[in-house]
């Protein structure tokens, strides 16, 4: 156990998750698409020897999204650009497998691969039938069943895309004129149930072979896709005990799939809130939580309600009666119900939804001590870390990191300059090699 390093990436939100966080004094209200902060960032998390600056995205919004998905930057344009201002870490950027064109973006992420040397990564959304999005695409519609079948077909093609070419395909010999070894070039030549595409791609392999996979989706279907393509997942339990059934569910899954169980990376999502004391990382929680208007937190809530009006409901009395309007009891609808179980007011319940209240808060030391628990009990290899506010990150990277560092669980220098290398992960054979 002694050697085992955890893996860090950190997951750059401009103006932050929630509703309010643009109104924090010492916030900047244009971070979500100020290029001179990201890079700032991205630098910072190098210089704390992070595996990976991830960006999220999404294809649709309404006048209720939260004000860091209303405007922003489209993660491969980011991502490039930091690749030019980094040297080291990892940048994986969310395309939605169902609503671009696989042709496209393997050649958008080979060029990013080539561009940084060997350090990107796709984060694979499948999007669903009610995130709007397919308004903005021809108004194209995947039935639900389908969109993982989607999705591996359009991964088989993209990684089939990757492997255009062997390593040494390009001799560029000027005596001889020869350029390239054409019995080292492949096409593709593939006709599916979704996609018909011939290749080869117009972009080598780079340094690491083929861009690591990130995946996030829970359900089961996401499971076996995550257990079949990814490199790593990005997961949302709240306690240890669920972290861990998670981990050792993929570790298994990945073995039907004939890989390694240590060809996949489990990084639970944290957004630690740290103070000098428990009682000042509280009030930092507070102060942040507090930014919402009772009006645009009810607004925000109701989505989980079927868009109930919350407003005609009293504010500051234990909100039981609202049990039975819970629509699920999969994720927020089954924290919903304990909340409301446990006797908190709809004032309480709809501030902690437009921000919710992470379960590592406290002192670096306790975050640290936390961290050190998952990890040591097989919960996570690594963490996906979403800056608490506008003090959130420098918090974080310079009082918890250093702790992790001395205690031996993170490393005090990059393995290696590529994000395979620094995630322990082998680089892919080509398949036809």
């Amino acid at each position: 156990m002694g050697s085992r390093k955890m893996k860090l990436a950190v997951n750059l939100r401009g103006i932050g998750g929630s509703m309010s966080e643009w109104r924090h004094p010492d916030a900047q209200t244009d971070a979500s698409v100020n290029f001179e902060l990201y890079k700032l960032w991205a630098q910072k998390a190098e210089a704390a020897l992070f595996d990976i600056v991830f960006i999220a995205d999404g294809l649709y919004i309404t006048e209720q999204s939260m004000p860091h998905f209303l405007n922003r930057l489209e993660p491969i344009s980011l991502l490039s650009a930091l690749a030019a201002v980094t040297s080291k870490i990892g940048l994986v950027g969310t395309v939605s497998s169902t609503y671009s064109d696989p042709f496209t973006i393997a050649r958008q992420f080979a060029s990013m691969d080539m561009l940084s040397g060997g350090r990107a990564g796709w984060n694979v959304v499948t999007s669903g039938l009610l995130d709007g999005a397919a308004h903005n695409f021809n108004e194209k519609t995947v039935q639900h069943d389908e969109k993982y079948e989607l999705a591996t077909e359009y991964l088989e093609v993209a990684q089939g895309l990757w492997d255009s070419w062997e390593d040494d395909a390009f001799v560029r010999d000027k005596q001889t004129g020869v350029f390239f070894d054409p019995e080292k070039m492949h096409t593709l030549n593939h006709k599916g149930k979704f996609f018909s595409v011939k290749g080869p791609l117009n972009v080598a392999r780079s340094p690491q072979g083929q861009p690591v996979i990130f995946q996030a989706g829970l359900s089961e279907p996401g499971r076996n896709f995550a257990a079949q393509f990814a490199n790593a997942i990005y997961s949302i339990p709240q306690t240890i005990e669920e972290g861990t059934n998670f981990r050792e569910d993929m570790r298994r899954r990945a073995e039907t799939f004939g890989r390694s169980a240590d060809d996949i990376l489990v990084f639970p999502n944290i957004s630690p809130v740290i103070g000098k004391t428990a009682e000042e990382a509280e009030q930092k929680y507070q102060e942040i939580a507090n930014l919402v208007t009772i009006e645009h937190a009810l607004k925000y809530t109701s989505r989980f309600f079927n868009h109930l009006d919350l407003s005609q409901f009293p504010l500051d009395e234990p909100a039981l009666n609202l049990l039975s309007l819970i629509p699920g009891q999969e994720g927020t609808f089954k924290q919903f119900t304990e909340d409301l179980q446990s006797g908190k007011t709809l004032r309480q319940l709809a501030i902690e939804a437009t921000t919710p209240r992470s379960p590592f808060i406290g002192t670096a030391e306790q975050i640290a001590d936390k961290l050190q628990q998952w990890f040591e009990a097989g919960a996570a290899d690594g963490f996906m870390f979403v800056p608490f506010g506008p003090f959130g990150l420098d918090d974080f990277l310079n009082e918890v990191v250093p702790i992790l560092q001395q205690r031996g669980l993170f490393r005090t220098e990059y393995e290696s300059s590529t994000l395979r290398g620094n995630l322990g992960l082998g680089i892919p054979a080509n398949r036809y090699a």
